[in-house]
């Protein structure tokens, strides 16, 4: 396996998850089958093929935006107006980081 059991622990903790023994050797499998995955897409020669910035459809050159129109911002009543909580025009929210 390339992904150790402590690497697994390590990217856990940095997104604030507590993971079962279980739950580790799962995603330590999973996590293992994507880096092969991406080894073998990096074995694929791709010398010959030109950089894509946009994948569009067969359509008209819009086809898959809007149109930019200027609109009136929402302002801070409006955004308020459906928040559970709120105070001196910002949102309340509980605190869920606590190292």
């Amino acid at each position: 396996m390339k992904i150790t059991e402590e690497q697994v622990r390590y990217v856990a903790a940095l997104s604030n998850l507590q993971l079962s023994v279980e739950e580790v050797a799962h995603l330590r499998a999973d996590l293992d089958g994507i880096l092969e995955h991406i080894d073998r897409l990096n074995e694929i020669d791709t010398s010959g093929v030109e950089p894509m910035a946009q994948v569009l459809y067969e359509a008209e050159d819009t086809a898959t935006l809007r149109a930019d129109t200027p609109v009136e911002p929402l302002g801070n009543a409006a955004a308020m107006a459906n928040a559970p909580q709120s105070g001196a025009g910002y949102f309340k929210v509980p605190k869920v980081i606590e190292r």
